[in-house]
């Protein structure tokens, strides 16, 4: 029998519907391989939090803007300071 004739997948001897992925088939061993390749990889990932387990990088502090930037919409400190209307300065 040439190894291309054998399923890559057989019906399991157990009594059972289920089916298993035959080693003897070159595609069944491929998708072993690569199963195995796969699951590996991604539990180093997890294991180094890596990957899709990174986690998410801390967010910028956010900080209200200083006084000096919103200095053109706030009252000038700096000047003379306006007198009351009325007071009796001028005699």
């Amino acid at each position: 029998m040439h190894p291309d004739d054998e399923p890559v997948l057989k019906r399991s001897k157990w009594g059972t519907n289920h089916y298993y992925v035959n080693p003897h088939n070159p595609i069944g061993l491929a998708l072993i391989v690569i199963g195995l390749l796969f699951t590996a990889t991604m539990l180093i990932l997890m294991a180094n939090h890596a990957g899709p387990w990174a986690p998410h990088p801390a967010p910028a502090p956010t900080t209200s803007p200083a006084y000096d930037d919103i200095a053109p919409f706030a009252p000038s400190t700096t000047g003379p300071s306006p007198s009351p209307s009325g007071s009796p300065s001028a005699t």
